[in-house]
């Protein structure tokens, strides 16, 4: 897949996001320092990486790739996590890539065939953490992926966009574009999901109140810019009329067919005015962006978390991408970010430890809930 046209990252304004990081930050790579990386791990950085770490080398804390004192076994070992991940999943999960030749019948076969194929995929490097960005030379503006086993998720539309999400809550509002057709599979078609895109979820409500509030929290998070569907539109409304809700336009809504579907989206704007939703959708007025929405709705994905609508790692992830992040790290989600960390690590899902995560993720979205909210600092 082409490259997607994006901004050339500078050396200023690499150094300008270093600054964001909480990290250390030692001398660049220098040219030498690439070359030698390059030839000793086989791979080559993709061009925005390589500016970033040329104008400075984040260190002092595992998750940032040391490529200058780390340990080389610990360096390869996390160069081949993402290719490892998949052969777990070969190999445990049933997983087959659709345009792999046909399975065959014994898993060892089936696991040598499978890395024959990845063989050819272009290798993801890692940037933080299990946050990995395509390698390439020259190339710039691949999204940053968040790989865990087959478990793929975009995390920023490019490196920039990426850092500034993760370290400051701000990004930007374009769609991010998965770039490499292997990983995009997982990420456009798989198993794994795009934090970006519209929250999967089904509407759960039960009474005509939690219909309303299922309205409520989708423009929440149209509002703070995220991604939706119309069917999610037409859906909400089909299950709000079922339930009683009665609007004028709602049985417009709610009857919208898959041919009409640009007629979802308006209304959906005048099912919310006709509720008085409309003008009740709290306003951007402080420094962190959206503060009030993403509040209601991180307690909102709890809440979908709890009643089984949303995946415990998938809500996750889009709590502390969403939430834990763009409000600048409140330290009242830590506990459930370190949980949602500890479900992603490669180490706990070779000891087959993820039923166990989940449940611990759901256990502290149940004490959060029981909680005053927001959450006290």
């Amino acid at each position: 897949m082409p490259v997607p046209s994006t901004p050339c990252l500078t050396p200023e304004a690499a150094r300008a996001l270093q600054g964001t990081l909480r990290a250390e930050i030692g001398p660049g790579l220098s040219e030498a320092e690439f070359d030698a990386i390059e030839a000793r791990f086989g791979f080559t950085f993709a061009a925005d990486h390589r500016v970033f770490l040329a104008a400075g080398l984040p260190h002092g804390s595992s998750r940032w790739p040391d490529w200058r004192h780390g340990d080389p076994g610990e360096l390869a070992e996390r160069l081949a996590r993402p290719v490892e991940g998949v052969l777990f999943d070969v190999e445990h999960n049933g997983f087959w890539h659709p345009l792999w030749p046909a399975r065959p019948a014994e898993t060892s076969e089936a696991l040598h065939v499978a890395t024959g194929e990845l063989a050819s995929v272009p290798r993801l490097v890692p940037v933080y953490g299990h946050r990995y960005l395509p390698g390439g030379a020259g190339e710039y503006g691949h999204p940053v992926l968040s790989v865990v086993q087959t478990d793929v998720i975009v995390y920023g539309n490019d490196l920039a966009d990426y850092l500034r999400h993760e370290f400051t809550g701000r990004t930007t509002a374009l769609a991010a574009h998965t770039t490499v057709d292997f990983w995009a599979y997982f990420v456009e078609g798989g198993p794994g999901i795009d934090v970006s895109l519209p929250t999967p979820f089904t509407p759960y409500a039960r009474n005509a109140q939690e219909a309303v509030d299922c309205l409520r929290m989708l423009a929440l998070e149209r509002l703070i810019g995220r991604r939706h569907y119309p069917e999610q539109f037409v859906e909400a409304g089909l299950a709000a009329l079922v339930l009683g809700v009665e609007t004028e336009s709602l049985p417009l809504l709610a009857g919208v067919t898959r041919a009409e579907q640009e007629q979802a989206e308006p209304l959906f704007d005048r099912v919310l005015d006709e509720l008085g939703l409309l003008q009740d959708l709290p306003a951007d007025t402080t420094d962190l962006p959206w503060e009030a929405a993403r509040w209601e709705l991180v307690r909102w994905w709890l809440r979908l978390i709890v009643n089984g609508s949303l995946d415990p790692g998938a809500g996750g992830d889009l709590i502390t991408y969403e939430g834990w992040g763009a409000l600048a790290r409140p330290r009242q989600l830590q506990p459930l970010v370190e949980r949602t960390d500890a479900y992603d690590d490669w180490a706990a899902v070779r000891r087959g430890e993820r039923k166990l995560l989940a449940e611990r993720i759901l256990q502290e979205a149940v004490r959060l809930l029981d909680g005053p909210w927001p959450p006290p600092g």
